[in-house]
């Protein structure tokens, strides 16, 4: 797996429009990514915290756990064979991340078999942190 930053790393930065893109976008969830929220929030998933419209530098994703790198996305007929889902795809995979997309149809009819399958992936899920910490005897002093 390629070096991955995270928002408390020195250099992770989301460029001010992004953010505040992504919190607007918060505002105006659709259908599907208010159901897949209900089941996602407040580690109701397998113990796991996700964030949602979530910045990764150049792009925002639905939904992403970061202590495991999983994106899922809320996709419906606009994402069918995207070419820009798939640049999108590339790039998150190239720096670590798991890309789970669901059809929109599918969060909304099926929601248990949604979540049944992010709790399948998640369970094989573990990342260490980037920066490891203190060894016996480093750190702090008293």
């Amino acid at each position: 797996m390629g070096a991955v930053a995270t928002m408390k790393e020195p250099g992770f930065f989301v460029p001010k429009d992004l953010r505040d893109k992504a919190r607007a976008m918060r505002h105006e969830p659709t259908d599907a990514e208010k159901r897949l929220w209900s089941l996602l929030r407040e580690r109701r998933l397998g113990g796991r915290r996700f964030r949602r419209q979530h910045p990764i530098p150049p792009y925002i994703v639905d939904f992403a756990c970061v202590e495991a790198l999983v994106v899922i996305e809320a996709d419906g007929g606009q994402h069918n064979a995207s070419e820009h889902d798939r640049r999108r795809d590339d790039f998150l995979k190239r720096r670590g991340w798991l890309v789970l997309r669901f059809w929109n149809n599918d969060i909304l009819s099926n929601p248990g078999g949604v979540a049944e399958e992010i709790l399948r992936t998640l369970g094989g899920r573990t990342v260490p942190h980037p920066i490891p910490p203190p060894q016996a005897g480093e750190g702090v002093t008293s």
